[in-house]
């Protein structure tokens, strides 16, 4: 391939990263705004707090078990676009629809299906997006994604703060909601009829010889299970600078809005650090978000703002590199179904592990604070024992493969 041909395919590969990256910019403002919102507004239905905690759980439980299926038949029928316009679809339209919801059971069901759309798309659209992030490095294109994602999640809560600043009831901001979600739908279009062909973006391929995932892949994803049983959910964190009155309520959403903010530079800053120095990059991620916890549950207002920047770092690697390590551990014909278990995994685990920490918050603090660090430190460990992402990828100055623009 001449350099000519060379930059052209890497130029195409960023613009498919960033047009993606607009895409769930725009969808994190759907869902996220949403999200914000609808613990009230369920409420305002007739739902109970018990209900409220089973949408919310059971929704993210059964989201992520469905990947493992949704993953499996990307790669069975290589039908990834259609997977993937599909899941977006589904999930943009069920979020203005709650506009029309009478009763928390309807409300209920179209958060359902947003969160089955979601499965349905995710293991198709990264196993696309790990072609492109090849030609880019694949910690900075997954960086550059999930920084793009954040936006959105800053943008989608605020934006519903000012509807209902400005007056406006819970259902006026579902409708407005409708605005981003036809742009992401608009857009996921637009690329699907520019690049039809994602795989083409990967210039250089080496097929794993083997036929199924090597076990270091298995090792990775109990790193990643133990990271995600260790890592406590924002809920409980605001739960308790409520209970302790660390700070005021009205504080509370702005923390989350600059630990989202750290997210989105770590995404980027590990990500390239991911590019240069491997898999050891999660490692030094992993050590540093095992800091959370203690600044977190046992200090005052400004421990507590250190420790959100610290679970705001954990996020933004978490969300960016850790997918960024998957391809060079299994073929590619396998990476939707690989992204299906990752995903899966690293759900049920934050599940199962957020169900303990609620326990032991209410039992014995000092528990969840121990289980919290001695989880991510022994993930840094796996991490290290790993061979790096540069002994298990070929060399991008070598042209095992070439694949040209359709």
């Amino acid at each position: 391939m001449s350099d000519v041909a060379y930059k052209s395919t890497t130029r195409n590969a960023f613009t498919f990263i960033l047009l993606f990256g607009i895409v769930s910019l725009c969808a994190d403002v759907t869902y996220e705004g949403a999200r914000s919102i609808t613990g009230p507004y369920l409420s305002i239905l007739g739902a109970t707090g018990t209900i409220v905690g089973l949408v919310a759980g059971g929704g993210e439980l059964l989201g992520y078990t469905l990947r493992l299926l949704s993953g499996y038949l990307a790669d069975r029928t290589k039908q990834y676009w259609l997977l993937t316009i599909m899941g977006y679809a589904l999930s943009l339209g069920a979020v203005p629809l709650l506009t029309f919801a009478d009763h928390w059971v309807v409300a209920a069901g179209l958060l359902t299906v947003e969160r089955i759309g979601k499965a349905v798309r995710t293991p198709a659209r990264d196993a696309m997006l790990s072609h492109a992030t090849s030609e880019v490095g694949r910690g900075w294109g997954f960086g550059v994604h999930e920084a793009l994602d954040q936006v959105g999640a800053i943008l989608g809560p605020l934006l519903m703060m000012l509807v209902l600043l400005r007056g406006y009831d819970y259902h006026t901001g579902f409708a407005i909601l409708a605005v981003p979600a036809v742009l992401a739908i608009a857009v996921v279009v637009c690329i699907y009829r520019r690049y039809p062909h994602p795989k083409s973006l990967e210039r250089v391929s080496l097929e794993l010889e083997t036929s199924g995932f090597q076990p270091r892949f298995w090792l990775y994803l109990t790193a990643v299970c133990l990271i995600a049983a260790g890592y406590a959910d924002y809920p409980l964190i605001a739960y308790h600078f409520i209970t302790t009155s660390v700070m005021s309520e009205t504080s509370i959403p702005l923390l989350y809005a600059i630990a989202m903010a750290v997210d989105g530079l770590a995404a980027l800053v590990f990500g390239y650090l991911y590019d240069t120095k491997g898999i050891a990059t999660l490692a030094v991620a992993s050590v540093i978000s095992a800091l959370f916890a203690p600044f977190v549950f046992l200090g005052g207002l400004s421990s507590a703002v250190i420790g959100a920047i610290f679970w705001g770092i954990g996020m933004g690697a978490q969300e960016s590199i850790m997918r960024a390590a998957i391809p060079s551990m299994v073929p590619a014909a396998k990476r939707a179904s690989a992204y299906g278990i990752f995903t899966s995994g690293f759900g049920l685990s934050w599940f199962l592990g957020s169900v303990l920490m609620g326990w032991l918050y209410d039992v014995y603090l000092p528990a969840l604070i121990v289980f919290s660090v001695t989880t991510q430190l022994g993930a840094a460990l796996l991490f290290l024992y790993l061979p790096t992402h540069q002994q298990s990828q070929p060399s991008p100055n070598v042209d095992l493969h070439t694949n040209h623009m359709s």
